[in-house]
């Protein structure tokens, strides 16, 4: 894990199916490219969302 780097969820669809893959990415460009990276341009890139990191009291 690089300094700055943070955890998108990245929606996806792959040969008609909808999956969430976790990625460890500094950006959400970043994180598109290492699922372009594992899945080609086949892959549709749905949404990238930056995951918050829970808090307890």
């Amino acid at each position: 894990m690089r300094c700055g780097s943070k955890c998108f969820i990245v929606e996806i669809e792959v040969e008609g199916q909808k999956q969430m893959k976790s990625v460890t990415a500094r950006t959400s460009i970043e994180a598109r490219k290492t699922i372009r990276g594992a899945y080609g341009t086949e892959a549709h890139i749905l949404s990238v969302i930056e995951e918050k990191r829970r808090t307890f009291d």
